[in-house]
């Protein structure tokens, strides 16, 4: 990782440009920051408590400022803190690209950009969503898929240059982040031909006649869809439960239970599983967000995903998907 090699080269640059702390011990406080703790920081470094403990208190010293003070059983912010972290995420953050910004110079030209996926979000509504970004001639996409708070974690820690997910980031006092709404879709139900004909029949009743695939309860969504079967007085019969969302799919399209879908994928869907639209989930919508962290440099393609994102229209009511013949 850059940040460790950073620790190998003098930490000072020469006098007539020094400043006037040390780029290592600013990088053992933004670790004890992120960390919550020396204890933990030092765990993370593979160094001792009490080394990590003067490198902090002799950065401290240097600025003139205390930067950390207790909370509990672990440690807090100050107010200066707070601002030199801030200035630390910028500094690291840039650190952080110098290899890749190093290797795509001196090889064929690239933009590369890591997109964090959160497991919810439906895989054809991600492509979807990143439509502006895939003309780049240029491109070198990395997409990662993982729990929503572990892909949070790597984009504080600069390893994600932008998370899509189906929620917002939730408040995190020590986490700069913003969360950019890109849309919303409503929803609907889909049946594969053999269950068609019974699930159309008294729909939505016959959802408690048919077997149901339903997302688990990781999905934003499926809190909304539970309350829309109690509106309803409906008690599904739940076949099955899936985190990923393209598996669902995958089995609801080989007969095994009619399921919910965004609206804004309904060509995809019906042309690739050669599903049938039952009708509409009324009152449910799924929402999706762009997060990322707040920092003087975006991503260039991060910067045209965002506005070309959220100029992509919601749901059209007027004219809804029309059922198959």
């Amino acid at each position: 990782m850059i940040l460790k090699n950073m620790m190998t080269l003098p930490s000072s640059l020469p006098s007539s440009s020094s400043p006037s702390f040390s780029y290592r011990h600013l990088y053992y406080f933004w670790v004890v920051a992120k960390e919550g703790g020396v204890a933990r920081a030092a765990t993370r470094l593979g160094m001792a408590v009490q080394t990590v403990s003067a490198q902090v208190k002799e950065l401290e010293r240097t600025l003139g400022f205390a930067l950390l003070k207790p909370a509990g059983r672990g440690l807090a912010l100050t107010e200066a803190g707070t601002a030199a972290l801030r200035q630390a995420e910028q500094i690291f953050q840039l650190g952080g690209q110098l290899p890749d910004l190093v290797r795509d110079a001196a090889s064929a030209p690239t933009i590369r950009l890591a997109v964090g996926l959160s497991d919810g979000l439906p895989k054809l509504v991600v492509r979807r969503l990143m439509q502006p970004v895939m003309l780049e001639p240029e491109l070198r996409l990395l997409c990662l898929e993982d729990q929503f708070d572990d892909l949070l974690g790597e984009l504080a820690l600069h390893r994600l240059d932008v998370v899509l997910a189906d929620r917002p980031a939730p408040p995190q006092p020590n986490l700069r982040l913003y969360s950019h709404a890109l849309g919303t879709s409503g929803l609907s139900w889909y049946a594969p031909p053999a269950l068609h004909a019974a699930a159309s029949a008294d729909f939505p009743a016959s959802l408690e006649a048919v077997p149901v695939l339903l997302p688990t309860r990781h999905a934003a969504v499926r809190a909304r869809l539970d309350a829309w079967f109690e509106r309803h007085g409906l008690r599904p019969r739940v076949v099955g439960e899936f985190e990923d969302s393209a598996l669902l799919k995958t089995f609801g399209a080989s007969g095994m239970g009619v399921f919910p879908a965004a609206d804004w994928v309904h060509e995809d869907l019906t042309d690739r599983y050669r599903v049938h639209r039952l009708g509409p989930c009324a009152g449910v919508e799924e929402h999706f967000f762009a997060i990322g962290t707040e920092k003087k440099i975006v991503h260039p393609l991060v910067q045209r995903l965002l506005p070309a994102a959220a100029a992509v229209p919601v749901r059209d009511t007027a004219h809804p998907p029309r059922n198959p013949p």
